[in-house]
C-alpha cells in the first residue's frame, strides 16, 4: 500500500509537466512497458513535439523528466546537493547494493582518473601504443596477404579492454584472458542484477541483492587476480618505503598510494568501477570505416604525415584532426546512450525557465535527439566524417570542436563538472586504434556493403554484435 501511495504522489507532483504516451496513472504503465523496447523512438517523438519545453515519460520504475538543451546550464551550475549524478547511478544500477555504499560515498577514484591519469597521458602513451599494436597482432594473427574475417564488436571490445587495463593494472594482468573476459562482461553482469533488483520494492532490495549471482561472482573472480598483486605492492611499501625502485605506475598503484583503502575487496571494487565507467565502443567507428572506403585515403595521408614528423606520440595523436573528426562524428550519430546527461533532484528546485522540479525527480537531456537536430547540425542524419575538422580549420574554433570538448551542441561524454573524467584516455585510445588500422590494414565487411543499423534497448545504443569485418595486411604499404 505504501509503494502504491508513493507512486500516486509522484504522479500528482509531476502533473504540471506534459507527458508523452498515456497520461493517466494506470495508462502510464502501458506506456512504461512500451518504453523498454522503444525508448529511443518515444523520446524522439517527445523531443520533436516539445523541443526545449520539459516533458515526462513513464518507465517501469519511475517518471523521467526530459529537459532541453537550454537547461544544460542549469545542470552545469547546480550543486551536488541539488542535482546528483551519483544518486542517479545508484537508482539506475543499484550500486549501493551491488557494490556497497563506499564507492558512491567516497568516490576518490574519480579524482585519480581526472587528475593523475589525464596529466600522465603523455607518459602512458608508449604503453597505449604498444598494447594497441600487440593486441591487434595477437587477436587478428594475419598470414601473408590473406583476408581474415572476425566478429567485429567482440574483437574490438577485447582490444579496448586490454589497452585500458594496460593503464589500470599494467602488465601482465592486462593481457590475461580471464581478466579481460570478466571485465568485458562485467557491465552485462551488473546490468542484469540491477534490472532484477528494479523489479522488487525498495524494502526487499537489500535482501535480494545478497543472493544475486552475477555481480558478486565477478567481484570474487577479480579479487583472485588482484589479491597477490595488491599484497605484493603493500609489502614493498612497508619494506622499502612509498617510492621504491621499479614501483608500478598505474591506476591500481595510485589507488593504493591514496591510503584510503587497503583491503583486496575495496581496491578491487574501485578497479572494477573504473573499468565499468571506461566502456566505449570502437565497433561503430569500424563499421563507418568499412562502409565508407572513400575516406580511407585522406585519413591515411593525415596519419602518415603526422607520424613521419612526430612519431607515435601523444602530441602526434593530438594533431590528427581528421581522425578526431571521424570519431567525433561517429559518436554524434551513434553514441553509447540516448541520454548522456542524467541527474536526480535532491531537493525541490526551479529551473531557469520556471519549471518546478520536486525532490526525487530524475532529469535527462536527450543527447541523441539533440545530436540529430537540424537546428543544431546541418544534414544531421548524414555521416560527414570531416564535419568537425572543417570547423576546426577556423583557428578561433580549433579547441571547441575537438572530440573531448563538451559543448551545448556536442556532449556524448556528459556535461558540466561531471563530464566523463576518463574521456581524454578514451579518445587517445580510440584515435590510436583508428590510426593503427589505417596504417596497417585494409578492411571491408564480409557479406555486406552498407553500415549495419544499431540496436536500441532502453537508453542504450548498441553496435550490431553479429557483424563480421575482414582484415588483411595493407597491400600498398
Amino acid at each position: 500500500m505504501k509503494v502504491v501511495l508513493s507512486v500516486v504522489l509522484r504522479y500528482l507532483e509531476l502533473d504540471h509537466i506534459p507527458s508523452v504516451g498515456y497520461s493517466s496513472w494506470l495508462g502510464s504503465y502501458v506506456s512504461a512497458v512500451k518504453y523498454v523496447s522503444n525508448a529511443s523512438q518515444i523520446l524522439q517523438e517527445g523531443y520533436a513535439k516539445h523541443k526545449e519545453t520539459p516533458f515526462r515519460v513513464p518507465t517501469l520504475n519511475r517518471w523521467i523528466v526530459v529537459i532541453g538543451r537550454s537547461h544544460l546550464e542549469d545542470i552545469k551550475n547546480s550543486m551536488d546537493d541539488e542535482l546528483s549524478l551519483t544518486e542517479t547511478a545508484n537508482d539506475s544500477i543499484k550500486a549501493d547494493y551491488l557494490f556497497g555504499p563506499e564507492i558512491g560515498a567516497n568516490p576518490y577514484h574519480i579524482s585519480i582518473v581526472r587528475i593523475h591519469l589525464t596529466r600522465n597521458l603523455g607518459l602512458y602513451y608508449p604503453d597505449i601504443r604498444d598494447e594497441v599494436y600487440t593486441a591487434f597482432e595477437e587477436l587478428l594473427d594475419l598470414k601473408d596477404n590473406a583476408w581474415k574475417s572476425v566478429v567485429a564488436a567482440e574483437t574490438v571490445r577485447e582490444i579496448v579492454c586490454r589497452v585500458s587495463n594496460r593503464t589500470f593494472v599494467g602488465l601482465p594482468l592486462c593481457r590475461d584472458a580471464d581478466w579481460i573476459d570478466l571485465n568485458s562482461r562485467f557491465a552485462i553482469d551488473l546490468a542484469t542484477d540491477a534490472n532484477i533488483l528494479k523489479m522488487f520494492p525498495m524494502f526487499l532490495v537489500p535482501l535480494v541483492s545478497k543472493i544475486l549471482p552475477n555481480t558478486a561472482a565477478s567481484i570474487r573472480r577479480a579479487m583472485k587476480h588482484l589479491d597477490p598483486i595488491i599484497k605484493e605492492r603493500l609489502s614493498c611499501m612497508r619494506e622499502r618505503g612509498d617510492d621504491w625502485c621499479d614501483k608500478p605506475n598505474d591506476v591500481l598503484q595510485w589507488l593504493i598510494d591514496e591510503k584510503q583503502e587497503s583491503s583486496t575487496k575495496q581496491l578491487t571494487l574501485r578497479v572494477l568501477t573504473i573499468n565499468f565507467a571506461s566502456i566505449h565502443t570502437f565497433a561503430q567507428a569500424l563499421y563507418n570505416l568499412a562502409a565508407h572506403p572513400q575516406y580511407v585515403q585522406p585519413l591515411r595521408e593525415e596519419v602518415e604525415a603526422v607520424i613521419r614528423q612526430h612519431g607515435w606520440t601523444k602530441e602526434a595523436i593530438a594533431l590528427m584532426r581528421k581522425v578526431d573528426s571521424f570519431l567525433a562524428e561517429t559518436l554524434r550519430l551513434e553514441g553509447v546512450t540516448t541520454t548522456s546527461v542524467q541527474r536526480k533532484a535532491m531537493k525541490n528546485l526551479t529551473l531557469s525557465d520556471g519549471t518546478f522540479i520536486p525532490m526525487g525527480t530524475h532529469l535527462s537531456v536527450l543527447t541523441h535527439a539533440i545530436h540529430h537536430d537540424s537546428a543544431v547540425y546541418e544534414n544531421p542524419g548524414v555521416f560527414d566524417p570531416f564535419r568537425f575538422s572543417r570547423l576546426r580549420d577556423n583557428e578561433s574554433e580549433n579547441a571547441r570542436h575537438g572530440m573531448v570538448t563538451v559543448t551545448r551542441d556536442y556532449f556524448p561524454f556528459g556535461y558540466g563538472k561531471h563530464a566523463c573524467p576518463g574521456r581524454f584516455l578514451a579518445c587517445n585510445e580510440l584515435k590510436t586504434m583508428l590510426a593503427h588500422i589505417l596504417t596497417s590494414y585494409d578492411i571491408k565487411f564480409e557479406d555486406r556493403i552498407s553500415r549495419p543499423t544499431s540496436m536500441h534497448w532502453d537508453l542504450n545504443i548498441i553496435a550490431d554484435p553479429t557483424v563480421r569485418v575482414m582484415f588483411r595486411k595493407r597491400t600498398d604499404n
